[in-house]
This record gives structure tokens, sequence and C-alpha cells, in this order.
């Protein structure tokens, strides 16, 4: 038996066509027309269409991705499945990527992949993303690599993965570590494999998490709205080495004394770490309770921090402990 590849639409610029009507580009294309439009795609391997939606990316939300979680994991865990393929839009595709690299435990393969220019542009990159996708799911060499974004002819671990320009084809890197591999026509070719991956799968996603960007003069009042509004969770999107304006501290120390879960994530790029003690410093929010996100981005801290307060209890407040185990890990 020659297992097959499951390619999951879920919409975005890939599935994308330029409506005069409207103006620009918009959802036109189905699951099977995208898939038909690859010359050659059905040489890789046996495949099969499974339509999830077709929408632009930014209208993707955590249900959504718990949504596609769960599909992903059943069609895994049959025997005649190699791996699977997402097709998405750019704008959120490395938060969904994230979020399937922590839900889902199978060592099959799972690879993400979009589209820069619609189908009908000049140069669209779609076709050769999503062969090079397919490729790389139906590979055994991909097996215990986790969930990878497939754009360009590089793999990228979900962990890692960022967009980093608007408009250019190579928008996705890895900053910092790079890829850890690429697509050439004849072969794959793994330079190194994403280590110390976590599975957190929650019965439901009931608790709420949130993100609060600081800014310099911030004085804190949007985390105050966010712990009005019901948020359990916090992730604060701090500069440098996780440092905040001094004004910051006392909406943390409210956030804090109300038993809400706080994770502080850098802007910049590499590690929180309590090394700067004045006021404002990351050694004094550590004290508090802050827990440290290590070299996560925030938006992928919001959704690790969603998924381990999920995994609290019903009925029990979410213990600070229990959820920080979870975050700057190796």
């Amino acid at each position: 038996m020659n297992p097959k590849v499951v390619v999951i639409t879920t919409g975005g610029t890939i599935a994308m066509l330029h409506d005069a009507a409207t103006g620009g580009a918009a959802p036109a294309l189905n699951g099977s027309e995208l898939v038909d439009g690859v010359r050659g795609l059905e040489q890789v391997c046996p495949l099969e269409v499974c339509e999830f939606s077709n929408l632009p990316s930014p209208a993707m939300t955590p249900d959504r991705m718990y949504e596609l979680a769960a599909l992903v994991r059943r069609r895994l865990a049959e025997p005649d499945v190699a791996g699977v393929v997402i097709t998405h839009g750019t704008d959120t595709l490395e938060e969904t990527a994230y979020f399937l690299d922590l839900a889902v435990d199978s060592p099959k393969p799972v690879c993400l992949t979009a589209a820069m220019h619609a189908e009908d542009e000049l140069g669209p990159d779609g076709p050769r993303n999503l062969m090079s996708a397919v490729r790389v799911a139906a590979s055994p060499q991909a097996r215990g690599m986790g969930t990878l974004v497939v754009m360009n002819d590089q793999l990228h671990a979900a962990r890692e993965a960022a967009k980093t320009h608007a408009a250019n084809v190579a928008t996705f890197q890895s900053p910092w570590w790079g890829p850890i591999g690429t697509v050439d026509d004849d072969r794959l070719i793994f330079r190194r494999a994403p280590l110390h991956r976590q599975t957190l799968w929650p019965a439901n996603l009931h608790r709420r998490a949130d993100l609060i960007k600081i800014v310099t003069g911030d004085d804190g009042s949007l985390i105050d709205f966010a712990v009005s509004r019901g948020a359990e969770g916090l992730v604060i999107e701090s500069f440098g080495r996780g440092n905040v304006p001094p004004t910051v501290m006392p909406a943390l120390r409210r956030a804090l004394e109300r038993g809400v879960i706080i994770v502080n994530a850098t802007r910049t790029g590499g590690r929180v770490l309590d090394v700067y003690a004045y006021d404002g410093g990351m050694v004094q929010q550590r004290r508090l309770g802050v827990i440290m996100g290590g070299e996560l981005s925030a938006a992928k801290a919001r959704l690790k921090l969603l998924l381990a307060l999920n995994l609290e209890p019903d009925g029990q407040a979410p213990q600070r402990d229990r959820i920080a185990r979870w975050f700057d890990t190796d």
C-alpha cells in the first residue's frame, strides 16, 4: 500500500484570484482546483483533498486552530496516511503552524504552505510551494520533525518560523537559527532537527489569554482592561531582555494579585532573562511571579499560554508553577 498525503485547504492567497468587481484578490479556488492546478503533483504520491475552510488567514482564530488540530490528529492516526499538508494564508501561518506543533503528537509530518502571489499574478509561487510541501509530507525523512513551514524551497521549524516581509516570496525565515533543511529538485536535505518539542492538548479552549504590546510611556491601562474583560492569562511583549517601563509595574502587580498568569516575551528576538534589576526590569518582574517566555515571539507565547491554561483543572484557578514549566525550555 502506497501511503497517501492529505491536503487540507484553509484558504489564503494560494487559493485566491483577482476579482474585477472588488478590485483585489479574493477567495476563489476550492481544494480540488488548487491541487489540480499543480502539474505532476499526482505523481508524487496518492492524494486526498479535504476542504476545511476558504478564508483569508486574518480570519483564523484559536478555536479554528483547535478544530484544525483535531482534524489533523484524526487523519494522521489513519494507517494509510503518510502526512498532512495544510494550505494557509501567510499572515497568520506561523501561529497556526506553532499551534499544530504543540497540539499534534504524531511522528508523521505536518507541512504548512502558502503563496505570496495569487494564481493569476505574474510568477505565482503557490504551485511550487504546494509541490514541495507534498514531497516533504510524503517523505520518511520528515518523520519526527514536527510541524514544518515549507516555503520558497526551505523547511522551517514551526517554533522558529516567522513572516518577515509583507510582500517578498522569501518572507518566511527562522531568525538567528535559519531553516532546518531545503527541498531540492532530486531530494530533501535536512541539516538539523527541532529539539525539545512539547505537546499540549487540552479538552477545550474555554479559558482566555490576551497579548499586550508594551510601548514607551505605557501606563499599564491595557493590562487592567484585559483583566477586567476576563483574561486569565496575559502575554506582555516587552523590550530587550524583558524590561518594561516602571509605570507598567503597578498594573502587573494588580493582575498577578488577582491570579492572572503573566508571561513575558521580548519583541526583539532572543531570550527573556532576569538580567536587569532596575524598576521595570525582569529581575523585579520575576520576583513578582511573571514567567519568562524564552525565545518565543509574543504571538506564539500567547498560543502556548492559551493551551497551558486550558490544561488546568476545571473549576480551579490556574497555578503559576504548573504553567511556568512549559516556558523557557531549551
